[in-house]
Parts: C-alpha cells; structure tokens; sequence
C-alpha cells in the first residue's frame, strides 16, 4: 500500500494517477526488499575492502568475460548518438535539451537534479509534455520557448538504488527513489513514445556489481509484461561509474540482455568511487582534483577497456562529460575552455568511443566536428580496438601522480561549499569557476578533503592536514556563513570519523 506525504496540486494528481499508484506498488511490491538486500550486500563489501582495498576480476564469471557473445543490437532511433548533453528535468532545460541540436538530451533525476518533491513531480510533468511534444515556457522577460521539430532523443535517469522517496511511503517505509523515477516515466509516457515512434531509454547510475544489473532487467521484463511490451522494448544505458563496475563490465552488459544499450564512462563519479573504496590507505592518496585527468593511467585503463568489452559485445561505447562551459566576455580563458574540450573529444572519438557527453549546449558543435570528422558512419562499434597490452587490475587501481597543494584544498573547500549551497537551495546544477558542477564532480572535492585529513597528508608548502588544522581553515575560508545550515552541514561530512557514503543521503534529509 502506497501512501502520499507529500503535498498535492491538480497536476501532480495527474501525474500519481490511480494507474501510475497501482503500478509503483507492483514494483515496490516486487523490488522494494531486494533493493534493500542489495543495499546491505554492498554494504559488506565496502567493509571488506576497506580491511583489504584489493580488486580483481571475478574468476566464477571468467565464461561470461571470455565466451563469444552479442548483446543485442541497438534501435535504428539511437545508432547515431555522437553528441549527447544532460541536465536536470527542469522545463526550460528540457526544451532547450532537446532543441540543443544534440543526438540525445538525457534529463537528469540523479546528480543534476536537487530531489526536491516540487523538482522531482514537475520533472514528470514536463517530460510527459515533452513526450507529448505540448511543452513550452515563458520566461520572466517574455521570452518563449518550445520544442521544435526535430528533437533529440530523449534519455532518462532516474535516482540511483541508495536513494529514497521520502514523500511516498510504502508499508511505511520510504518508497525506493529509482523505482519511483523509473515508475512515473513509464506508466505516463510508454503509449505516447510508442505513437512517436519511439520507446523508453535510461541512463542508469551509481551501478556496483552485476546483480544491480540484473535487478534492472527484471524490472524492465516485468514492465514490458505489466504494459504489453515486446521484450526488450526498454533499453538502458548503464554508467560504469563505480570501481567495482569497471571490474564487471562484460557481466553487466550479459545481465541487462536484450535491453543494454551499452555503457558510459562516467569519469566524474568513477573518480569519487576511486577515492572512497581507498579513502583509508595513505599510499593511494589523489592529488589536486586539476590534477586528475582522463590521461592519468588509471582513467585510460578504464575508458580503453569499456571500449573494447562494448565492442565486442556490440553496443555504444559512450564517452564521458566535458565539464568546461563558455566563458563569455574572456576570451583568452574561452579559447583555452574550448582547446581541452577538442582534445578531450579527439581523444575519445580516436579511440573509439561511438559518442560522447557535453555539459553546455555552446559545447554541442565543437564535439560533434571532432566526431563528424572522425566517425563517418553513426557509430563505431564493428571497429574492433587493439590495445598493445591486456588492461589487468593494477591497470585499473593505479594511483594518479600529482601533488597535494594548499591552493588545491582551498578550491576543493569553495566549491564543495557552494555547490552545496545551491543544492540545498533546490539546483543540482550549478557553474562554478567555469565549470559545471553536480553531484559527482562535488564528491570528488568532498571526499578529497576528507582522504587528506584522514591520512594527514603533507601539502607541497609543509602544512599538514590534520583534523584540527581542516576545520580552523574551513572557518577561516567560510567562517562568515557559520550560522548556516550549509556550513554545518559541510563540516560535519569533513570532519567525521566515519565517511558518509553520499553526501545526497546526509543533504537530502535536509530538503524534506
């Protein structure tokens, strides 16, 4: 039995339709217990890693790795995904997303997105718009938007398996928040993308083992039954943004079957994964967050063999976010944004990504004449990669070089400050210092600071970060917002014992 706690308006009430209820309680019914059970499975496995922070490839699914096998194909709509761009659910930004003139606009529940109840239920609303292609908006200015005709295709990602609903309850307890997202989406829009000549895609994140994966599938099956569905109808994406999954790529793809539509190298979170699973070893201590790019050995082990696994199971091998945004009126500092984005694409089109990941729709062409130029056909995935040598885990766990600096604390103190605040405040998708912040990329500056202090770390101007030292620098940096929530709220997640797995599931009990 599900119950409503949060507020109602005439629209939402369209939205949780009667139908729409009946079907979140199927799948709580069937999902919500064995996401818990997972929950505490992976639970168990951080504590065993944290006593021993060693990864290997699992020898029981050694069939799975080395037998020949094909996913199965992608849908004629989705062949061509070079330039892909994302962004919170919110109205104006799923128009402009869609009109962006990218191949895909993937509307974000989960990092980009604050999970307010108003930001969440009106993301509904304006995707079903979208889907309905009805959706429109006037800003205060008088500027009108709407959707044109040739969208791009539309993604959705819901709220990652540790998330909850805390404004919907089942058996009294919070309902699952990705099986709320996944829910609504469907239920509203399956008829409708059916009548456009489309279907549900997804983006699933924050996935750490292949039994995740295999939870999704069952929830795609027993959707497709639910609503009449020809099997493998859905297709979803999965972000291998978590150590562990980098680990269990093959398997992941074998688990989703018919519905995979590749993977995506989701740099950012896959970085804060990196940190957190080695938080308490002082040899596998990162340097300045600047100073972790994509061609530090670790990340292009990584990127390299999602590429090859995808390709030989023939699916996208998606590529990830460029977080540099324009800089107006600064040209020189516009100019340098834009060289790292063209090598940061080059890079991963010449390897043999069959798309990639943008954070500004100003970003979309220059992305897309690297692939224009690079990838004729829509895709790459009948180009079999060669690497010079098998990628094995110290590949895959090798610690980025770097330093560790005062100025690099600093920042990471600011951003993760701000970014916070504006989260809180209801925007999960904030430019900060010319980048794109969510999420993910504040994870990084989180659990850096906390990694620094926990190991005592020596910056390159002698000062040692001990506990004492990072909280009177935190008052000294931000100590004109003490009395905000924001800074209470940081400073417990820097100076605690014991490290929050997620700083969403600290902040969001605080926008509820």
């Amino acid at each position: 039995m599900l119950t409503i706690a949060g507020h109602m308006s005439d629209e939402y009430y369209e939205i949780l339709s009667d139908e729409t209820l009946n079907f979140l309680e199927k799948l709580s019914d069937d999902f919500h217990e064995r996401i818990n059970q997972l929950l505490s499975a992976r639970q168990i496995r951080y504590h065993k890693q944290l006593l021993s922070p060693r990864f290997s490839f699992n020898e029981k699914t050694n069939k799975i790795r080395f037998d020949a096998w094909k996913a199965s194909p992608p849908p004629e709509e989705i062949k061509d995904r070079r330039v892909e761009i994302t962004g919170p659910p919110v109205r104006k930004m799923v128009i402009n997303g869609l009109n962006s003139g990218a191949n895909v606009f993937m509307a974000d529940f989960e990092d980009s997105n604050s999970p307010t109840w108003e930001n969440c239920l009106d993301g509904q609303i304006n995707l079903r718009d979208a889907v309905n292609r009805t959706i429109e908006f006037t800003n205060d200015k008088g500027k009108h938007y709407k959707l044109n005709n040739d969208p791009a295709v539309l993604f959705v990602r819901p709220r990652g398996l540790h998330m909850a609903e805390s404004h919907i309850l089942y058996k009294g307890q919070d309902m699952r928040a990705s099986l709320f997202d996944f829910g609504i989406y469907v239920s509203t829009n399956h008829k409708q993308l059916q009548m456009n000549g489309s279907r549900p895609y997804f983006y699933l994140p924050k996935i750490e083992h292949f039994d995740e994966a295999m939870l999704w599938d069952d929830i795609f099956c027993e959707t497709e039954d639910y609503f009449k569905l020809e099997r493998g109808t859905i297709k979803a994406t999965v972000l291998i943004e978590t150590l562990p999954a980098a680990f269990q790529m093959n398997e992941i793809i074998y688990a989703l079957k018919t519905h995979s539509a590749g993977l995506n190298c989701g740099r950012w979170d896959y970085i804060f994964s990196f940190i957190k699973f080695f938080r308490n070893d002082k040899y596998s201590v990162f340097p300045d967050r600047d100073q972790v790019g994509m061609t530090q050995h670790f990340m292009r082990s990584y990127t390299q063999l999602l590429v090859k696994t995808c390709h030989r199971r023939g699916v996208h091998a998606m590529g990830g976010m460029a977080a540099q945004i324009p800089i107006k009126h600064y040209h020189e500092k516009n100019g340098e944004a834009i060289r790292k984005v063209k090598q940061d694409k080059l890079r991963e089109v010449l390897d043999g990504h069959d798309g990639t990941w943008v954070a500004h729709p100003g970003l979309i062409n220059v992305a897309k004449d690297i692939f224009d130029k690079h990838m004729p056909d829509p895709n790459q995935i009948d180009k079999e990669i060669c690497l010079n040598k098998r990628i094995e885990a110290s590949d895959l766990t090798m610690v980025p070089a770097g330093t560790c600096t005062y100025e690099g604390l600093v920042k990471n103190i600011t951003v993760f400050y701000k970014y916070l605040d504006a989260w809180l405040a209801g925007n999960g998708c904030v430019p900060i210092n010319n980048l794109m912040e969510d999420a993910a990329t504040a994870e990084i500056s989180r659990v850096q600071i906390w990694q620094w202090q926990k190991n005592k770390v020596k910056l390159t101007n002698g000062d040692v970060v001990s506990n004492s030292y990072l909280k009177d620098l935190i008052y000294e940096i931000l100590g004109n917002h003490k009395e905000k929530k924001t800074f209470k709220i940081l400073l417990d997640l820097c100076l605690e014992e014991t490290l929050t797995e997620f700083l969403t599931l600290k902040a969001y009990k605080e926008i509820i």
